[in-house]
């Protein structure tokens, strides 16, 4: 269930050695970004709604290096994403989840070879109730009971809550089968099992967050960079009883968090040829000292010089 999280994890892992995780940090090894001649027209974003503000916030900076360049952020859902790069629609593919092998088919039926992932930040997917829940971690387990149809409908008493919580029920949100984190939280936690009919299913990440920050009750979950003064993400454990792990930076790179994922823009590059002149100069903003401080910005975990240097390469962008 976890096989792919854990090979996630170790590539990260050999990846974060300079980061700081004390305090998140840039990799400082990261170029600086510098506006080259000859960059013009205009580029599309579809995808993502857990990248929607991070793709914005580089579409800004983008625009400070271009300001003759127009961008189009739309970000319903990573599903939204691969049908968009394959008509042509879309030049930007953010995605919270890989591209599913059927997905990566159509693109390949089209353009006769794959779509290049670029991976743009890291994620710890997070599990979160009300600032005021006593609830302090929960275990895999768990969830896959809460929120999919394998369990019983849940109280928080069933989650070991006593007093005035333990009659309630567990009032669950989530996204919609669009979104790419509906898609991850599903296979991992849920080891593919359907969500249960009860789960309020909310248009983005941020409300989700705030579903859970206007209801005592509440439970859902939404990348770490969502997280307010309103909600706490609970500690993560493999079983009941074990050893939870907090959805921080260091556990996100290490893996020992076990929802820790990357964060992805696929783009179109061809073998040998790589991608338009504009969007390898997305990229490599993006992948720069100023595109990872904005992941920085917008809560999340910023990449490191070797996956940065694999992804540039493997999308035959030239430095």
């Amino acid at each position: 269930m976890f096989a792919m999280i854990r090979k996630l994890a170790a590539v990260v892992a050999l990846a974060v050695a300079p980061v700081a995780m004390a305090q998140v940090q840039v990799d400082k090894e990261l170029p600086e970004y510098k506006a080259v001649s000859g960059i013009s027209g205009s580029i599309k974003s579809v995808g993502s709604d857990t990248l929607n503000n991070l793709m914005t916030l580089w579409a800004e900076e983008f625009k400070k290096a271009y300001p003759n360049v127009a961008i189009e952020i739309e970000g319903k859902g990573s599903a939204t994403a691969p049908p968009a790069l394959i008509a042509g629609a879309a030049q930007l593919g953010p995605m919270s989840r890989s591209m599913k092998e059927s997905e990566v088919d159509d693109f390949k039926k089209k353009y006769g070879y794959a779509p290049t992932p670029v991976r743009a930040a890291v994620d710890a997917l997070a599990v979160f109730v009300h600032k005021d829940c006593p609830l302090n971690e929960i275990s895999m387990e768990q969830l896959r009971a809460v929120f999919s149809v394998e369990g019983k409908d849940a109280t928080w008493g069933d989650l070991g809550l006593t007093g005035e919580w333990a009659s309630k029920p567990v009032s669950l949100y989530g996204r919609n089968a669009a979104s790419g984190t509906y898609g991850f939280f599903k296979e991992h936690a849920l080891a593919k099992k359907d969500y249960k009919a009860s789960v309020k299913e909310q248009p983005g990440s941020a409300a989700v967050v705030q579903g859970v920050a206007a209801d005592k009750f509440g439970m859902g979950y939404s990348g770490i960079g969502y997280v307010t003064a309103d909600v706490k993400a609970l500690a993560v454990s493999a079983k009941t009883g074990g050893k939870s792990v907090a959805a921080n930076a260091a556990n996100a790179y290490s893996g020992d968090y076990l929802l820790s994922r990357f964060l992805f823009v696929y783009i179109n590059a061809k073998p040998g040829e790589g991608p338009s002149p504009i969007v390898g100069e997305f990229v490599k903003l993006l992948l720069s000292q100023q595109g990872q401080q904005v992941v920085v910005k917008d809560g999340f975990y910023p990449a490191t010089k070797v996956t940065v240097e694999e992804d540039i390469k493997t999308a035959g962008i030239k430095k």
